[in-house]
């Protein structure tokens, strides 16, 4: 069997790389990991982060020993977490906005599915984690985080060029608009995560399109019709 596929590699590289027979099993190993976020993805939507390491480890099937050689730590698991839920996200966003006609349409869809998925009450215990420990976790793995972000990103710049190219756009800098849009993206969907009242997530959706398009130097546009909403389990952001 092959490498298990994923949205990105960076934790993956991490856990793998701890294994002392890394260069004879490194397969194995990797899918060891995957095993292991995926049961720890299981119980935060149980009940949050306050797993223990034994919880875990009975929960996946695996001996403690198995996760120590992958990990380092609970941080550290919970950093893949993040990055792998957030990984999984974009891919599942790509992939879902690949029909849409123009790049203009293609960058209003992610820009707004970061919110439109606050609609869905089955991800709100992931949705919390996400927001509780993001900012923590910053403090302690700052590149890493920033590499995770850094995903949303670079989903919206090549949009925004396209964009630019066929005149809709006209934005100042557009590494630097893709940026500030992750950032703002981010924050309404971290403010909103434990909000205890909010306004429907389709209003929201679409002030915060209407607003990243004037910054982006577009005129306004009409609503599209809603894409799927990303399979339950993996929020976006």
């Amino acid at each position: 069997m092959g490498t298990p596929p994923s949205a990105n590699q960076w934790w993956l590289d991490r856990a793998a790389a701890r294994s002392p027979i890394v260069q004879r099993s490194r397969d194995r190993s990797i899918r060891q990991a995957k095993q292991i976020v995926d049961a720890a993805i299981d119980l935060i939507g149980e009940k949050g982060s306050s797993f223990t390491i034994k919880e875990l480890a009975k929960h996946a099937g695996i001996a403690l020993q198995t996760f120590y050689r992958h990990f380092s730590g609970k941080d550290e698991l919970l950093l893949a977490v993040i990055e792998e839920v957030v990984g999984e996200s974009m891919v599942t966003l790509e992939a879902l906005a690949q029909d849409l006609p123009n790049p203009l349409d293609r960058l209003r869809f992610y820009i707004t599915a970061i919110v439109t998925s606050l609609d869905d009450e089955s991800l709100s215990a992931l949705r919390r984690f996400i927001t509780a420990e993001h900012y923590r976790l910053h403090q302690l793995f700052p590149h890493e985080l920033s590499e995770a972000d850094r995903a949303f990103t670079d989903l919206l710049i090549p949009e925004i060029r396209a964009a630019t190219d066929a005149g809709l756009l006209a934005p100042h800098d557009i590494d630097a608009s893709a940026w500030l849009i992750t950032e703002l993206a981010m924050a309404t969907f971290h403010h909103y995560a434990y909000a205890t009242s909010k306004p429907p997530p389709g209003e929201l959706a679409e002030s915060l399109w209407q607003f990243c398009l004037g910054a982006l130097g577009g005129t306004r546009t009409d609503p599209v019709p809603r894409r799927r909403r990303p399979p339950a389990k993996k929020p976006v952001a």
